[in-house]
């Protein structure tokens, strides 16, 4: 956590701090380590899938971890026609111009008021 962005650090110290935050509930975290699988899970049951933008990796002149092409732009399908979101955190992932075959870019897709809350955040 301690590379990503200001914003995504706000959104996940909020989550952690739980009953007791600024949001009064506790949430659960699950990482199963497939994005298909965890977006299947988010389908399923409400959430949201995050890779998002990392200062070690903007250095090594990466934008993200997973690929726009054959990664990003599918689940961020799926996930908008089941009424959900996708964002990088600065624009919709389906509206990003691709430059290369194997670009990367950010990744947050989910439920719409918590990737919405996390747009808010990178727009203030």
């Amino acid at each position: 956590i301690r590379h990503w962005e200001p914003p995504m650090k706000r959104y996940i110290d909020e989550l952690l701090a739980g009953k007791e935050g600024p949001r009064g509930e506790d949430f659960n975290m699950r990482w199963i380590g497939s994005m298909v699988a965890d977006v299947h899970r988010l389908l399923c049951r409400g959430g949201i899938f995050i890779y998002p933008q990392d200062a070690k990796l903007k250095k090594q002149g990466k934008e993200g971890r997973l690929r726009l092409l054959y990664e990003a732009n599918p689940m961020s399908f799926i996930v908008e026609q089941a009424g959900g979101l996708a964002s990088t955190g600065h624009g919709r992932i389906m509206d990003v111009q691709p430059h290369g075959l194997h670009q990367r870019v950010p990744v947050m897709m989910g439920s719409k008021n918590e990737i919405q809350r996390l747009i808010d955040y990178h727009n203030s």
